[in-house]
Formats: C-alpha cells, sequence, structure tokens
C-alpha cells in the first residue's frame, strides 16, 4: 500500500518541471526579441526604399538629404556644396530637419 502512495506522489512529468522555463522565455521574447525583430525589419524597409529628395540621418548623426542611390552606396548632402558617399546600412532612419527640432 505504502508503494503505491509513494508512486501516486512521485516525481512531475519532465515537462512540467519545464513549464516555467517555457512560460519565462515565451514572455522574454514577446517583450524583448518581437520589438527589435520589428524595429529591424521596417529599418530594412526604409533602407531598401531610399529616393532622392528623402530626408535622413546616419548612424554617425548626420543629417543629409539623399542626391543618388547606387546599388549599396548613398550620395548624401549633409551641407551648401558639400556631399558625402556613405554606406546605405549607415542610415539611421528618416529625420527632420535638425533646425526644426531646436538644433542649428
Amino acid at each position: 500500500m505504502t508503494d503505491l502512495l509513494a508512486a501516486a506522489a512521485g516525481d512531475p512529468s519532465p515537462w512540467l518541471s519545464f513549464m516555467p522555463m517555457i512560460l519565462i522565455f515565451g514572455v522574454f521574447y514577446f517583450i524583448w526579441f518581437r520589438p527589435i525583430r520589428t524595429k529591424q525589419k521596417a529599418l530594412e524597409s526604409l533602407v531598401e526604399n531610399l529616393k532622392k529628395g528623402d530626408k535622413v540621418v546616419t548612424n554617425g548623426g548626420f543629417y543629409g538629404e539623399v542626391i543618388k542611390v547606387e546599388g549599396n552606396i548613398v550620395l548624401l548632402k549633409i551641407a551648401d556644396n558639400v556631399k558625402v558617399k556613405i554606406a546605405k546600412r549607415a542610415v539611421a532612419g528618416f529625420a527632420e530637419t535638425p533646425e526644426g527640432n531646436g538644433g542649428n
């Protein structure tokens, strides 16, 4: 009789012991990884659809206007008579002019 009680009150199934870990991973995925992935996809779409006239900001903090897109290179006008070539991946996003944000 005691053997039956011991067997009934035995160790929980392995799945049951891993459930808290699976639940924590699921919550972590939806709180951390999913928003980052969504942001990455939006940035990839922005970079792929750059066109002449877009006002952008680079990862280095330069504000400028796209003059030309050639493959993986973007010609960016950052001031009068100042144009620079940057990698397409260096574009961090669309930007308002720095003057509109209180900058000089």
